[in-house]
């Protein structure tokens, strides 16, 4: 009996995820392309009409583009692409005399094979829904909640009971991965541990229809969200967002403790956060409280946290659905790589090594550190004090807010399955740059032809070869035999773009993160380096 067939006599599935938001459909996607029996629990049949997650970012982009569902999602876009899908800042009201453009990921486009994309979560989950019923190996489990998951040396059994019904089940699989959320059911059972850091803010979540709104805000073409800051919030903002292009919006804002959806004046809040009156039509009214929260641990043996599960924060710009994608990709892979035999005993444990650290950073060196200096600006600047120091410092925010979009660049340079690491740290904090660095996401580049290297990439490992002797190609050939790896060979086609690597033979990994460059290698070299990426080192 061979592996494969053994698996499946012990198993239910190879792999249960309990959990199918993005996140969850994501993992799901990944490895059942690549042959993964997959179940998924999910516990609602249908996604929930909630507009949140919806800035998709150019890497995530990448993701739909290698799921074979990127088309698919720029059709269920809700703002027609013509309009644009920018950001913008304003002090006081969104209707005030100061505002800068803020969020411009537009500019950071040149690094990535695709373009940024926006619509809301529900719309997103309904796209990769229908992409994980196109893979004969996923299996979906909808209306069925999770209800314990314990493990054992070979495996995890996961008990489900149905929501709306008696049903009641046990699947084992090999590995579990919760992405049910911040109050993971799969994080509690497992004992991971996790830090919270609460900054005492409920804040309210309303949905509302509103045509006079959009009418208001035709004075900022092109832009689909909006924060405003003001003095008396203390750094947190009053966010509103398009959830299509003239009708509906989501906003979020502090409220005082003890808020409920009878004792506020909701339409008065927002009017006074626009600056002008205009029709209101309430969808929604919910709330949550503001904290940081970072499990202490992405992995307890077998089973696996992802998504809000294994972090979560304010929605303060769209960090939260893109870094639980990234995880997705990341697991995913690695999953595949150790069920398959080809990933080592070190590659999974990689996962929790690569992505905590840079979530670690996102929520210190991006959100929580936007809400300090949002704060700082306010106590030291009022218009109304001093104009022309106001006027100088709202500008340089506004040059310090295209900064912050070319630093968001998570990174894996300190991590065990990348070359070079030693002494390094992975961070969400770095640069973009077109030459290929180990630890960091590859930029495309067109070849002569005119064809893209990620046109190119493989399934598995690729080495792009723009040169170098012929000797060092042959001896990453033999090497991945020897270690079982898929490895793509690409002889690459020079160009001015290929020559931006700044490297002859380039080793990408399965989630387009480069596990080495360099310009020539020798057979020990290749080896070495094949077994540090996938974990055998």
């Amino acid at each position: 009996m061979n592996k494969e067939s053994a698996i499946s006599a012990q198993f239910d599935a190879e792999v249960v995820i309990v959990g199918g938001g993005p996140v969850g459909m994501g993992l799901a996607i990944e490895l059942g392309q690549r042959g993964v029996r997959t179940i998924v629990v999910e516990r609602y049949p249908q996604p929930q009409p909630i507009p949140k997650g919806q800035n998709l970012t150019q890497r995530t982009m990448e993701h739909f583009h290698f799921w074979g569902a990127e088309k698919q999602l720029r059709a269920a876009r809700t703002i027609p692409p013509s309009y644009g899908i920018g950001g913008l800042t304003a002090y006081g009201t969104l209707l005030g005399p100061h505002s800068y453009d803020w969020l411009q990921r537009d500019l950071v486009k040149p690094y990535y094979f695709t373009s940024n994309e926006r619509l809301p979560q529900y719309a997103t989950e309904a796209v990769l829904r229908r992409r994980v019923a196109e893979l004969p190996s996923v299996q979906t489990l909808y209306g069925w909640d999770a209800e314990a998951v314990t493990q054992d040396a070979s495996g995890v059994s996961i008990t489900i009971g149905e929501r709306e019904g008696s049903g009641r089940r046990v699947l084992r699989s090999a590995y579990a991965i919760g992405s049910d959320g911040a109050r993971s059911l799969v994080r509690e059972h497992a004992g991971i541990t996790q830090t919270r850091t609460d900054h005492d803010r409920m804040m309210v979540l309303l949905v509302f229809k509103s045509h006079e709104l959009h009418r208001l805000l035709e004075c900022y073409p092109g832009k689909s969200y909006y924060n405003v800051l003001q003095p008396a919030l203390k750094g947190y903002w009053k966010f509103f967002g398009r959830v299509d292009l003239g009708s509906t919006w989501f906003f979020h804002a502090p409220v005082p403790p003890g808020t409920t959806k009878d004792n506020f004046d909701f339409a008065a809040y927002l009017r006074e956060a626009v600056g002008a009156d205009f029709d209101v039509e309430f969808e929604h009214i919910g709330f949550w409280d503001l904290r940081f929260m970072l499990a202490d641990s992405y992995r307890e043996g077998r089973i696996f946290v992802a998504g809000d599960a294994a972090h979560s924060h304010p929605p303060y710009g769209g960090y939260g659905v893109n870094s639980g994608l990234e995880d997705a990709r990341n697991l995913g892979w690695k999953l595949a790589a150790t069920l398959q035999g080809w990933g080592g005993e070190g590659l999974l444990d990689s996962y929790d090594a690569e992505r905590r650290p840079v979530f670690g950073s996102t929520i210190r060196d991006f959100i929580a550190k936007s809400i300090d200096a949002d704060r700082e600006f306010l106590d030291a600047y009022d218009p109304a004090r001093d104009q022309a120091a106001f006027d100088a410092a709202w500008q340089a925010r506004a040059q310090g807010a295209v900064g912050e979009v070319h630093a968001f660049e998570p990174h894996y340079e300190g991590s065990t399955v990348v070359c070079g690491s030693e002494g390094r740290v992975s961070s969400a904090k770095g640069s973009h740059r077109f030459d290929a660095r180990a630890g960091h996401h590859l930029a495309p580049a067109a070849q002569a032809s005119g064809k893209n290297i990620y046109d190119e990439l493989g399934a598995g490992f690729t080495l792009l070869v723009m040169g170098g002797p012929a000797s060092a190609v042959e001896a990453f050939r033999e090497a991945a035999l020897d270690l079982s790896l898929p490895l793509s060979i690409v002889m690459a086609e020079s160009s001015d773009e290929t020559a931006r690597y700044a490297a002859k033979l380039v080793l990408v990994r399965p989630d387009q993160f480069v596990a080495w460059a360099a310009d020539a290698a020798s057979p020990d070299d290749a080896r070495r380096v094949l077994a540090v990426a996938s974990g055998q080192g």
